[in-house]
C-alpha cells in the first residue's frame, strides 16, 4: 500500500469504527457541533498534510488516493472515477456497514466528518469537494 501516511496493514480493522464514532459523539457532547467541525478540519490540515501535498499533483493523484484508501477499508464498495473531476461513489459506507452491523448508534452528524476533512486536505492543494447524499452512500465530487 502506498498510502502517503503511515499505514502498514493491507485492509483495516473494522471495530475502529466504533473508535470514531465514539469520539465523535464524546466531542460533540462536550464541546458541541462547532467543536467537532474544529476536531475535523483540524485533523484534515494536519494528520492529513502528507494527502494534501500528494493532492497537490494534481487530480489523477487524488483518485489514486481514494482507490488505495478505500482497498484497505473492510466492507468499502466504492467506484472512483476520473475525467474533468475525481467522483466517489460511495455505495456502502465500510462505517455505516459495520456499525450498523452490530447495532451501534451511529452519530446523526457522521457523515459531516468527509466534508470537513476532506475540505481542509484539499484547500492547500486547489481541491474542492462536494458531497451529496449520507446516511451510508454518497456521491462526492473533487475539483480544481
Amino acid at each position: 500500500m502506498n498510502l502517503p501516511y503511515r499505514d502498514t496493514k493491507p485492509i483495516g480493522a473494522p471495530d475502529f469504527y466504533f473508535a470514531i464514532n465514539a469520539t465523535f459523539r464524546f466531542i460533540l457532547n462536550r464541546f458541541g457541533i462547532p467543536g467537532l467541525r474544529r476536531y475535523w478540519t483540524e485533523l484534515g490540515t494536519h494528520y492529513y498534510a502528507p494527502v494534501s501535498e500528494r493532492w497537490k499533483q494534481g487530480l489523477p493523484a487524488v483518485a489514486g488516493y481514494w482507490r488505495e484508501f478505500f482497498a484497505a477499508e473492510p466492507g468499502a464498495e466504492v467506484v472512483v472515477t476520473l475525467d474533468d473531476k475525481v467522483t466517489l461513489e460511495v455505495k456502502v459506507c465500510p462505517a455505516f456497514r459495520h456499525l450498523r452491523a452490530h447495532g451501534r448508534e451511529v452519530v446523526p452528524c457522521f457523515c459531516e466528518h468527509c466534508h470537513y476533512i476532506s475540505a481542509a486536505i484539499g484547500e492547500p492543494a486547489g481541491i474542492k469537494v462536494e458531497i451529496e447524499g449520507g446516511n451510508g452512500s454518497c456521491r462526492q465530487v473533487f475539483s480544481k
